[in-house]
């Protein structure tokens, strides 16, 4: 028996020719591997094919954030080159960022279209604080959005290993994006085509929460133990319909860990919106989800260890193992896994 609250059982070895550097086409074209709690079988199939594995009385939760273009370059105003990424905003001026190149507080920084920042503050984390000007007025989160359109760049993870391009614009968003403010995106709701949702929907009570991914989802666990990793918060707002169909006594199926964390916060909290961090591990087993999609997930993560939160930690391991065995593709644009 593997102890699950060491970060390192966590870990496996995945060859590189299984991390997905780009997206399948058609997105519904993905693989999907189907694990049944109920007798631990394993079955591989499409994506496409998701709507024949589903349980007919179940609920489905969706996670509606939108990605922002959050990636930025530009330069300090004594000339060096910097790379900005947007974090989330801590309010309606100040937002919080990484920053590839060294600022001290009081730093200007120049990007395209008169758009330029000034750290204000320095983070033990890495992380800075930043407020935005356009043409030398300060400017609100929702006044940058827009100019992020046309100068910023999308946030891809940086196991990727590559650029972002005008395809990126178009398959790094779930076909039912709606509200913009995530810097990564809720990867398990990128295979659904517009026609596949749909169907989803028309068969199954849906709802949408929000839940606005930040860069924090990729910070590795770097405590020996689980339990000791600072877990990041992230802004979550659950609809007045997603609160009546998580209270009522429906089977739900989360998509993805984002929508799986904002549901299982609001049932330990009953906050509906506001910031979430919920760590959710074998010892700490979701109360309210009963099935999740999701992809396949860095070793050692957090969302790793919140899949094992829902088929314990040796299974995990042995779907994974399985996965590899079938070269599924791995990561935000790999494949898709349904826990029934």
């Amino acid at each position: 028996m593997i102890n699950p609250l060491l970060t390192a059982s966590y870990h496996y070895e995945l060859p590189d020719e299984l991390i997905a550097t780009h997206p399948i086409h058609p997105r519904d074209h993905a693989r999907l591997l189907v694990y049944n709690r109920a007798d631990s079988t394993i079955t591989h199939a499409r994506f496409d094919a998701l709507e024949s594995f589903l349980p007919q009385n179940c609920g489905i939760i969706f996670n509606d954030t939108k990605v922002i273009k959050a990636r930025l370059y530009g330069k300090k105003e004594s000339g060096g080159a910097i790379e900005l990424l947007i974090n989330r905003p801590l309010d309606a001026y100040a937002i919080n960022v990484y920053i590839k190149g060294r600022v001290k507080i009081n730093t200007l920084l120049l990007f395209d279209a008169d758009l330029t920042a000034c750290v204000t503050a320095l983070h033990e984390d890495g992380s800075r604080e930043v407020n935005f000007y356009l043409r030398e007025c300060r400017i609100r989160f929702e006044e940058l959005l827009p100019i992020l359109e046309k100068v910023g760049h999308i946030p891809l993870p940086p196991y990727l290993g590559r650029e972002d391009n005008s395809e990126d614009e178009r398959e790094y968003q779930s076909v039912f994006a709606h509200y913009e403010g995530a810097v990564a995106a809720p990867t398990a709701s990128l295979h659904f085509s517009d026609e596949l949702f749909e169907a989803v929907c028309s068969s199954h009570p849906h709802a949408f929460v929000t839940l606005h991914v930040g860069s924090g989802t990729f910070k590795p666990v770097e405590a020996e133990i689980i339990t000791d990793h600072p877990m990041h918060s992230e802004y979550f707002d659950i609809s007045s319909s997603a609160q009546e169909l998580i209270h009522s006594d429906m089977p739900l199926l989360s998509i993805g860990t984002t929508s799986t964390r904002t549901v299982e916060y609001h049932v330990r909290t009953q906050e509906v919106r506001g910031e979430a961090n919920l760590f959710l591990h074998p010892n700490n087993p979701p109360m309210r989800v009963n099935h999740l999609l999701t992809n396949f997930h860095l070793p050692q993560s957090t969302l790793l260890m919140l899949v094992a939160s829902f088929v314990g930690l040796d299974e995990t391991h042995r779907i994974y193992q399985s996965a590899i065995d079938e070269k599924y593709r791995f990561f935000s644009y790999g494949d898709a896994m349904l826990i029934l």
